[in-house]
Parts: C-alpha cells; sequence; structure tokens
C-alpha cells in the first residue's frame, strides 16, 4: 500500500501488525506449554493446579490475539481506504 501511495502509512499502521504478530508468538508459545503439559500428564497420573493455569494462559493469549487481530483489520481497511483513488 506503501508503494501505491508513493508515501509511507501512518506509524500506527506498523504498530498494530507488530502487536499481531507479538501476539501470535505468545500464542504459540502457550500452546506448547499446554501441549507439554497435557502429554506429562498422560505419564503422571491425574491432572494438577499447573495444567488449570496453563489452560488459561492460553485463553488469556488468544483472547489478546483476538484483539489484536481485531485492530488490524480496522487498521489496513483503513490504509486501504487512503489508498484507493478518490
Amino acid at each position: 500500500m506503501e508503494r501505491l501511495r508513493s508515501s509511507p502509512l501512518h506509524a500506527n499502521i506498523s504498530t498494530a501488525l507488530d502487536k499481531q504478530l507479538e501476539s501470535i508468538h505468545v500464542v504459540q508459545a502457550r500452546r506448547k506449554d499446554e501441549i507439554a503439559s497435557a502429554s506429562s500428564r498422560q505419564r503422571h497420573g491425574p491432572p494438577r493446579c499447573q495444567d488449570e493455569r496453563v489452560v488459561l494462559a492460553l485463553a488469556a493469549a488468544l483472547r489478546a490475539l483476538c484483539l489484536a487481530t481485531r485492530k488490524v483489520r480496522t487498521v489496513l481497511w483503513c490504509a486501504l481506504q487512503m489508498t484507493l483513488p478518490k
């Protein structure tokens, strides 16, 4: 879009994209933690309180990703509107 406009986009656009990418990495890390916790639970018997914390951390990371994705969609729509010819 920057090439179409021949000028840089607003700084908030790249910030929103960076936050979404960061949120994606956090969700991936929490999911890996959950998988590791689930595999250790199968070996060691009944679930523990720690497993609950892992799932809640994953849920919080997914919520943050949802909010970041919603913001990115809005920001990119605004950028597209600024890029289109009038």
